[in-house]
């Protein structure tokens, strides 16, 4: 068994022709090969789902059977243990899999298995000396087939043959100076099964990062981080492609949100410079899909009752027309912010930081988690017990509270007893959700007051108004509830 560390990078057909003009390059003879890989599995992608890879590659006239386990990947890095040996097409024989977990899915499988996909494509390998370690990167130009579909490859792979993987990312980051290279998260497998599925893309969701007890903090932190990573980078597609569905720019924008909570949280055990470099540097793209997201909420939710409330006045017609152009401006402007070169420098930047991170503190998790969750309570709590009383800036500020809480529990939630934590989460969804539809009204007010810039103020003003007011009104009853309940943990 080997493990690889690979980093996946995307670029276009016009960039992939500059590659071996790259003064890191000019002076390596590359080496040039033809590669056929047929993936296999059960009819039903038993294999796909316990997250295992399966194929036969035509490596010249040798053909080889590897097996390959899930992938941790985030910024383009992928760490995944792999498993080859020689052998003929058609025929399995997973002797070498040393893993059982692994060979008995295998073995199970193996009376089902069936081609898949296929990937065929041009590779060109470069051996480079680079830092303390040797890096093999291999430009790949092809295609994916499944079931007469087909889906282009224009890729670069860089893995660390020996040496040091922060070498890695001090490579890409010199490539990246003068050509465009963007991290990527799929692998061609990924590719080759949602081509089979005929799956269109879709919004990616933000998924739990896996911890355990014996983790230390700062290990937590990194697949914390790394979890939130991934999240944007999933919806990066969306985003790009100014795709009309809001739920990219939302998914992006809880990403970067859960990335910055969690940078805050872990404080006490992170480099102070760490914590403010990339604090400020994810906020400013964060703010970029703040203003996108907020005329998206205006425009399907905050809008239509609008309009049907004043279905012939003057300014909501005003105001629909003055909504919609700003919302496809605004997307326009966010998409732009992605493409923009210092995204993906900014990808590969964080992800080399996050991996070089160490451990300062001797803290165990366990401790930690709960005395961090103790304090973003304390915070929320001394706010909940004076909604009454509090300021719209005060106000504000037990959204964002509230909203650290929350996703501090989620964080930790693979540490906390699962029956006490289920309740006590929806309790804190319901008031997040409640504050931010207040939230949403003052944020309609404002863009009404742009929208409507030089009207003066009429019955559209007054109904935002009003809608504010009511929400205030059913705000103790969730906090209440949240107060009367134990910590779960």
């Amino acid at each position: 068994m080997a493990t690889e560390i690979e980093l996946k990078l995307q670029l276009t057909p016009q960039t992939a022709q500059r590659l071996s003009a790259h003064p890191l390059l000019a002076g390596i003879q590359p080496q040039g090969q033809h590669l056929l890989n047929t993936y296999y599995d059960t009819p039903a992608l038993d294999l796909n789902a316990r997250r295992i890879g399966l194929r036969f590659r035509k490596k010249g006239r040798q053909w080889l059977l590897t097996v390959k386990s899930a992938a941790t990947v985030s910024g383009g890095l992928a760490l995944r243990d792999e498993w080859e040996a020689r052998a003929r097409p058609g025929q399995f024989d997973f002797s070498h899999v040393d893993a059982p977990e692994f060979k008995a899915a295998l073995d199970k499988a193996l009376p089902q298995l069936q081609a898949i996909f296929t990937t065929d494509f041009r590779r060109m390998t470069w051996r480079v000396p680079f830092g303390k370690s040797l890096i093999e990167l291999v430009l790949d130009r092809g295609k994916i087939e499944s079931n007469g579909r087909a889906t282009p490859i224009c890729e670069i792979e860089l893995e660390l043959i020996n040496g040091d993987v922060g070498d890695i990312f001090a490579l890409t980051h010199q490539l990246q100076e003068t050509l465009d290279l963007r991290p990527a998260i799929a692998s061609k497998a990924e590719r080759g099964y949602a081509l089979f599925n005929n799956a269109p893309e879709r919004p990616f969701r933000g998924k739990t990062a896996v911890l355990g007890a014996a983790m230390s903090s700062v290990e937590a932190f990194r697949a914390i981080a790394l979890s939130c990573l991934e999240q944007f980078q999933r919806n990066e597609y969306g985003l790009l492609t100014g795709n009309p569905d809001p739920e990219y720019v939302h998914q992006g924008r809880v990403a970067l949100r859960r990335l910055r909570s969690a940078l805050k949280l872990f404080a006490p055990v992170l480099p102070p410079d760490f914590v403010a470099t990339y604090s400020q540097a994810w906020q400013g793209l964060a703010g970029g899909l703040g203003d996108t997201r907020n005329w998206d909420v205006f425009v399907s939710e905050t809008l239509p009752p609008i309009l049907a409330a004043f279905p012939n006045h003057p300014d909501a017609r005003r105001l629909q027309t003055e909504a919609v152009r700003r919302a496809q401006r605004a997307r326009t402007a966010a998409a732009h912010l992605v493409a923009l070169p210092e995204y993906p420098r900014l990808v590969v930047d964080f992800t080399a930081a996050v991996y070089s991170l160490q451990d300062r503190q001797a803290l165990k998790l366990q401790k930690f988690a709960r005395k961090r969750l103790n304090t973003r309570t304390r915070q929320a709590r001394l706010l909940a017990e004076r909604a009454s009383e509090l300021t719209p800036e005060e106000r504000h500020q037990m959204r964002i509270c509230f909203k650290k809480l929350r996703y501090a529990v989620e964080f930790f939630t693979p540490l906390l007893a699962p029956n006490r934590l289920r309740r006590y989460l929806a309790s804190l969804t319901q008031i997040q959700d409640e504050l931010g539809l207040i939230n949403d009204q003052v944020t309609a007010g404002t863009l009404v007051g742009q929208a409507l810039a030089n009207r003066p103020a009429g019955p559209v003003h007054g109904w935002v108004a009003g809608r504010h007011e009511l929400l205030t009104h059913e705000l103790p009853e969730a906090l209440d509830t949240w107060l009367a309940q134990k910590a779960p943990w």
